[in-house]
């Protein structure tokens, strides 16, 4: 059973940062797409960003300019850099894996990182 191991999360102010970092095994940072989604209290959970094994990234409206997704294959990280960090996006932010094989989807879930956004 492959782990992902995410850290950086905290409290910080509006219009502060944070940097959300996912590790995980080489197997993983070879093949998968790799995201970061959010939860928030009450509602479901959402995609905030995706980045293929080759680099390409996609974003969710809310976050795009603000929140930057980057992965580094050969260090197998994977890095949510979160700028001008508003109330609304409080929530448990978790890293996800993706393989997409012929015989059906392969899906990895780290245990969440909770980021709060408060003055």
């Amino acid at each position: 059973q492959e782990q992902l191991v995410e850290s950086g999360g905290g409290l910080v102010q509006p219009g502060g940062s944070l940097r959300l970092s996912c590790s995980g095994s080489p197997n993983i940072f070879r093949t998968f797409t790799m995201a970061w989604y959010r939860q928030a209290p009450g509602k479901q959970r959402e995609l905030v960003a995706s980045i293929t094994s080759g680099g390409l990234t996609e974003y969710a409206d809310s976050t795009k300019g603000r929140f930057s997704i980057s992965r580094d294959n050969a260090k197998r990280t994977m890095v949510l850099q979160m700028n001008n960090l508003q109330l609304e996006d409080t929530a448990v932010y978790y890293c996800h894996a993706q393989f997409l094989p012929p015989s059906g989807s392969i899906d990895y879930w780290g245990e969440g990182t909770q980021v709060t956004v408060s003055s």
